[in-house]
């Protein structure tokens, strides 16, 4: 574990777990505040297999949430896409929440992280992942580069788990959302977003939610009144996913640059926020997390 602190914020960061957070909190007040929900327990499933949902936050990359169909194509190209979990039907959340990442440098407020994945067959990359915090902020830039022979769709993002605190607000403007059946996270259909999941103006973030949201305008914030405490959030995408389980403690707000199932919408990946980049090309996204005493 890699400890970053200042005299306001504490970030621990697990290289070996997917280069996830375990813990983020406010020390800026009489009492530390956990920021993101803090790690839930034992991180190993079996030895030497994590459970990263039980981090405080991951990165996404080379896509964000599931893929239909077992993969997908480019041109004429087929990608194939192994499951990797056991307890979902379909490709998630990439490959780098699952890897160990390699520390190349750090200090007392900042961390670079790195990843080799070789997927002949898939995605093959290089990656950076650089943790700093800067006075009441934590920032965070994540950078995939293809290293592969072939032009690949990639996507970016985190995920994030906050807690509710007893009573969060989120205030996080949009103009769409991408509906789905009911019965799987996967889009159906893009429409307007409904009055009822409106958080252009500050609103508790309910309940039964896993839904992209597009046209996001790149900020949001999450007010948690029984610390009196504010978390403004600026990402460099468009869309988050916003998943609030029922009976939870918490939920998640994951700042993403393409919705679920990007490759099979209609457009496609790229008209859907992915960037096709050719072997030797980079694409990079910059998340802030600023905490305010209120």
């Amino acid at each position: 574990m890699i400890q970053l602190c200042n005299d306001r914020l504490s970030v621990c960061v697990l290289p070996s777990v997917g280069g996830g957070i375990a813990r983020f909190d406010w020390l800026g007040g009489n009492e530390e505040v956990p920021l993101m929900r803090p790690c839930l327990g034992a991180l190993e499933r079996s030895p030497g297999q994590y459970e990263p949902n039980r981090l405080a936050s991951y990165p996404l990359l080379p896509w964000s949430n599931r893929i239909a169909h077992g993969g997908f194509f480019v041109g004429e190209r087929r990608v194939a896409l192994p499951l990797n979990r056991d307890d979902d039907a379909w490709p998630i959340h990439g490959s780098g929440w699952q890897r160990r990442w390699t520390v190349r440098r750090h200090d007392a407020d900042a961390a670079h992280l790195e990843l080799i994945e070789v997927a002949p067959d898939a995605y093959t990359y290089q990656a950076s992942l650089h943790y700093e915090l800067e006075g009441d902020a934590l920032r965070v830039r994540l950078r995939v580069t293809n290293t592969g022979d072939a032009p690949m769709p990639f996507g970016l993002g985190l995920h994030p788990f906050f807690p509710l605190h007893g009573g969060a607000k989120l205030l996080a403007p949009a103009t769409g959302v991408w509906l789905n059946d009911g019965h799987s996270p996967l889009p159906t259909s893009h429409d307007a977003v409904p009055g009822s999941w409106d958080f252009s103006a500050s609103r508790d973030p309910l309940t039964g939610i896993n839904h992209a949201f597009t046209g996001w305008t790149g900020k949001a914030a999450i007010e948690w009144p029984r610390h009196a405490l504010r978390l403004h959030i600026e990402a460099e995408v468009d869309t988050y996913v916003l998943y609030t389980p029922t009976g939870e403690d918490f939920f998640c707000f994951e700042p993403v640059d393409h919705p679920i199932n990007a490759v099979h919408l209609p457009g496609g990946a790229i008209a859907n926020g992915m960037t096709l980049l050719a072997g030797g090309e980079s694409v990079e996204r910059v998340f802030v997390f600023r905490a305010e005493a209120i």
